[in-house]
């Protein structure tokens, strides 16, 4: 099966300088995806089709399922209906898996992640706070937004997705993943990470095409991203979280300015 991020729809051109018209335009599209660990349904997250495996190691990671690439035995995706909208993850030690260790609902939106979370306790996971020395110049962080942009291919299509992309030190981009849910993009990001057995990712810089939540902060950690940073605004949980877990945070990455709300030690501004 072919995956496809987009479609065309048709739909009315409105405009006040011209004539309405029938016109197509490039959709982004979206399709639940039913996630399983041994053969259980856990979860059902709405999400772009696409780096679908992915998506179900940077969840099963991210809700502390799992911790590293060597937790999974498999990953399987089963055709339903003619779309490849089910996955089976398989466990090396079946023994371990314990759905009451799973703090979500069985569905989430593409819009939020933390409003399917059971309860405010089961949304503080525990991952360690991070201890890593890096360093990025600031002169390097505010190039990253036109740098995301550029690579941002289903985006330019249709104006709407949103993008998660890893960086390292010296402004080079390692990863960008793109979805209808901004944490549904960072667990495909983080998956991809699993996959290839990078964790923990010390040393890199999260960069958000969107606003920073308190569960785009937590993923981060566990993925071990010292430093997140997004061209939009952080919530006030999210720094509280940073500040907590000695991770870096700015937002608003915009032309040549930035908010820096906590970790600023890790940021080399140029002050002599």
């Amino acid at each position: 099966m072919t995956t496809v991020a987009s479609r065309s729809e048709s739909m009315l051109r409105y405009s006040t300088a011209a004539e309405s018209k029938d016109q197509r335009d490039e959709i982004a599209t979206e399709e639940p995806l039913e996630i399983r660990v041994e053969g259980h349904s856990i979860a059902v997250v709405m999400r772009t089709p696409g780096h679908d495996r992915e998506l179900a190691a940077g969840f099963l990671l991210t809700e502390n399922l799992i911790r590293t690439t060597t937790d999974i035995f498999e990953i399987t995706q089963c055709d339903s209906a003619g779309r490849e909208n089910v996955i089976n993850v398989t466990l090396r030690n079946p023994h371990t898996f314990d759905p009451a260790k799973l703090t979500r609902h069985v569905f989430s939106s593409s819009s939020c992640g933390i409003c399917s979370k059971a309860t405010i306790e089961a949304v503080r996971q525990f991952f360690p706070p991070i201890h890593d020395g890096a360093i990025l110049p600031a002169q390097t962080l505010i190039k990253f937004p036109s740098r995301l942009r550029a690579k941002q291919e289903t985006f330019n299509r249709t104006g709407g997705l949103h993008a998660c992309a890893l960086f390292d030190l010296d402004g080079e981009l390692q990863a960008l993943r793109e979805d209808v849910g901004r944490h549904n993009a960072l667990d495909k990001l983080i998956g991809r990470a699993v996959l290839d057995d990078q964790l923990p990712l010390h040393g890199r810089v999260l960069f958000l095409s969107g606003r920073v939540s308190f569960e785009m902060m937590q993923k981060a950690l566990a993925a071990g991203i010292p430093i997140v940073a997004a061209i939009s605004a952080p919530t006030s949980l999210a720094v509280e979280f940073a500040r907590e877990s000695n991770q870096t945070l700015i937002g608003f990455v915009r032309g040549e300015t930035m908010n820096i709300y906590a970790g600023a030690s890790r940021i080399d501004v140029g002050r002599s």
